[in-house]
């Protein structure tokens, strides 16, 4: 055991909660054998910064043996992380990204929980979406619903900034991207929270109402997945995937797990990024001044954020063969999870890893979006809305208070939140 060093770990403000000192003396008072970093509670509780920490400093490869249900590796060192994440020889994406196992009746492939070749022939059906010409297009759409959004505020009061900004705004892109219907847009804010929903987040009353609920999500596709795959073929994710030569012959589970995986990675991540930002902001004011000062820092801030909110907190691999990794045996067919969360709190890589630095050197350095084939395929779109909305954001507003602190997803993979209240000046 150790001794929990004096300084604070997470600069999410000044100083520590009781809250937050309370775990991070038991988190150097826990054997490390005994460690679980992939507890959901940690992460609802905004306290798992210094088990990471540990794990960094005594332990950077830790094999979790006490989970109830999945033992695990965890690789908590940014080079670490990068060398599994781009070795998908030894590493591989199947058959999940998460840590829970599919269930053999309900297994949903999709194309980031693949090997090349397939892997590859499926994302490149659908990544003309976000190529370059396609993102100008997108571009002036965002800033317009953006600009009223942002118009509609109440000023003088105190609102939900994740539900009437950071999901709205991400929602109505997705329904754009999947030429959705706008009416029902909201559903897919629904079937992304209930696809990533832990058991105990209370999202869901049960595993199978979970799956009730991905059942009409396939419902609701599959009819426009008809209607377009008899049409001349729009450009929209959903046509792209109907007349895709690796994707037109889909199987129905596939095509539910390829759209949780667009709708996920369309929704959860850029939605937490903006109430991350906001948050970030707020807990570090000279840099919200910084920011007021000299919007041209707009762009690197935007990375910063990335980095600092870490939206998704891992990604997990199986091992193909044995493995030797800083010295520890990860056997063939162990449990891989690569935390993103802490290679980007890693201070042998980024200094001042727990500062918020909109102008930080190099800020592009992060691991949010991942390395290798699986790098996040839309992160220009998910980098274009962010700056957006803060540009928008400092044509209207001195500055956006964060009254009181946010309530976050119980998920150790979703790192977001859920309710955050804020006030605009009247």
């Amino acid at each position: 055991m150790s001794a929990a060093p004096a300084r604070p770990i997470e600069a999410s403000g000044a100083r520590e909660t009781d809250r937050q000192r309370e775990e991070r003396a038991k988190a150097y008072a826990t054997p490390l054998e005994a460690f679980n970093p992939a507890d959901n509670m940690l992460f609802r509780d905004d306290v798992h910064w210094p088990y990471f920490e540990r794990l960094r400093a005594e332990a950077p490869v830790h094999y979790c043996s006490t989970h109830p249900e999945f033992p695990y590796w965890s690789v908590t060192k940014y080079h670490d992380i990068m060398a599994v994440d781009t070795n998908h020889q030894d590493f591989s994406s199947e058959p999940t990204i998460v840590l829970p196992d599919p269930d053999e009746d309900f297994t949903l492939p999709m194309f980031i929980a693949m090997d090349p070749p397939k892997h590859d022939e499926q994302r490149k059906t659908v990544s003309p979406i976000v190529a370059p010409d396609s993102l100008m297009r997108m571009e002036p759409i965002i800033r317009e619903r953006a600009a009223g959004l942002l118009d509609a505020m109440p000023r003088g009061e105190v609102f939900d900034w994740v539900d009437a900004i950071s999901i709205e705004l991400t929602t109505q892109m997705l329904a754009t991207l999947f030429d959705f219907p706008w009416e029902d847009r909201r559903k897919l804010t629904r079937w992304s929270d209930v696809a990533t929903a832990a058991p105990d987040s209370g999202i869901v009353e049960s595993e199978d109402a979970r799956r009730a609920e991905l059942l009409e999500c396939l419902g609701y596709f599959t009819s426009l997945w008809n209607a377009r795959a008899k049409g001349d073929g729009g450009h929209d994710l959903i046509s792209m995937m109907a007349r895709g030569d690796s994707t037109k012959n889909m199987q129905p589970m596939e095509y539910l797990g390829n759209l949780i995986l667009l709708i996920v990675g369309g929704n959860d991540t850029t939605r937490n990024s903006i109430s991350g930002g906001l948050y970030a902001l707020n807990k570090f004011p000279e840099q919200y001044d910084k920011l007021r000062a000299n919007p041209s820092l707009i762009p690197s801030m935007v990375s910063e954020i990335i980095r600092w909110q870490t939206p998704l907190a891992y990604m997990r691999r199986r091992a193909t063969r044995d493995v030797e990794l800083r010295g520890q045996k990860i056997k063939e067919g162990d449990r891989v999870l690569m935390w993103y969360v802490s290679g980007n709190r890693d201070d042998e890589v980024i200094d001042n890893p727990y500062e918020f630095i909109i102008d930080r050197p190099n800020v592009r350095r992060h691991l949010s979006f991942g390395f290798g084939i699986h790098r996040c395929v839309g992160n220009r779109l998910a980098e274009m809305q962010l700056r957006i909305v803060w540009e928008e954001i400092l044509k209207r507003f001195d500055r956006i208070e964060v009254v009181d602190e946010p309530r976050r997803v119980m998920s150790s993979f979703v790192k977001g939140y859920e309710y955050m209240p804020v006030r605009i000046a009247a």
